[in-house]
């Protein structure tokens, strides 16, 4: 089977040639460096943030803005500007690329460059390193995701709290690594009462006789996808549950689907070897999707 992973996009040419911000310059891609003194670089030091561009706008910007200042501040970050000037410098690099939709940006801010390379983050004294990424992005998922359940968990807050965007993603890495040991594209990953919880990239939902249930969302990213998609379900009479619930449940679920920003919804065709409903998109994930889309267009 070929392989196909949740971030997979059309190959795009110019890609080659986008220009990236860095600390307040926008510079070739081939220039975009920081140091290896860099926090995040050293020790996963940081906070990020991805957005896409559709027709023109930052799809729910506001939350996505929100978000990075939170975890900011809960890592104890000074980011170094205001909302306003994060979106300036979002604005900004999207100009220069001349990028108007289909297009994904990851901005990234780390505690930035380290006197020596230790881990106390009072040797972290010239500031933050502030980065946007963006790219050129069509998705490109050419069949539905497998899973594959793993080890790894999801961890309870006063290890590292799964809500965080942080640059410290090695659990998930390792889990998405286990995955394809085991043949899938992608991880599922249960909770620490072994309740299921969320992919190794994405939030993770079920449904079962038109119901829809996902995670109690204690133990893992709240993207916002995932939270649109539950809004959506309750203002469109779809039956919607944030629960615990099992992989026994999740084995003979109808339809199984994944959100998150780049993707939005893709569904799932097997776990652990069992075909989940038809193994192809389900009729509430393509109900979900044009609500998605429509949603999208209308914010």
């Amino acid at each position: 089977m070929t392989k196909v992973t949740t971030h997979q996009a059309e190959d795009d040419v110019r890609n080659e040639d986008i220009l990236i911000y860095v600390d307040g310059q926008i510079v070739p891609k081939a220039q975009a460096m920081v140091s290896v003194y860099d926090s995040g670089f050293m020790l996963g030091d940081g906070v990020w943030e991805g957005l896409r561009l559709y027709d023109g706008k930052w799809a729910f910007l506001d939350e996505h803005i929100d978000r990075l200042f939170e975890a900011a501040k809960a890592i104890d970050l000074d980011i170094g500007m205001d909302r306003k000037g994060v979106i300036s410098a979002l604005l900004e690099t999207q100009n220069a690329n001349a990028m108007t939709s289909d297009a994904h940006a990851r901005l990234m801010v780390t505690r930035g460059v380290k006197m020596r390379p230790f881990q106390h983050p009072s040797l972290s004294r010239s500031g933050p390193t502030f980065v946007i990424i963006m790219e050129h992005s069509q998705p490109k998922i050419p069949r539905p995701i497998t899973l594959a359940t793993v080890p790894h968990q999801r961890g309870l807050p006063m290890t590292q709290d799964p809500k965080l965007n942080s640059h410290s993603k090695l659990n998930c890495i390792l889990a998405c690594i286990a995955a394809e040991k085991a043949g899938a594209d992608e991880a599922l990953m249960l909770d620490v009462h072994g309740f299921v919880n969320t992919t190794n990239a994405c939030n993770f939902f079920i449904v079962k006789k038109g119901a829809v249930w996902t995670s109690t969302g204690d133990y893992c990213m709240n993207g916002i996808t995932r939270q649109k998609v539950i809004d959506l379900c309750r203002a469109n009479d779809i039956p919607v549950y944030e629960r615990n619930f099992s992989l026994v449940d999740t084995y003979s679920a109808d339809e199984a689907f994944l959100t998150g920003t780049f993707g939005a919804q893709t569904p799932v065709s097997t776990i652990d070897g069992r075909v989940i409903g038809t193994g192809e998109l389900g009729p509430v994930t393509a109900r979900l999707r044009d609500l998605y889309k429509d949603l999208v267009a209308r914010s």
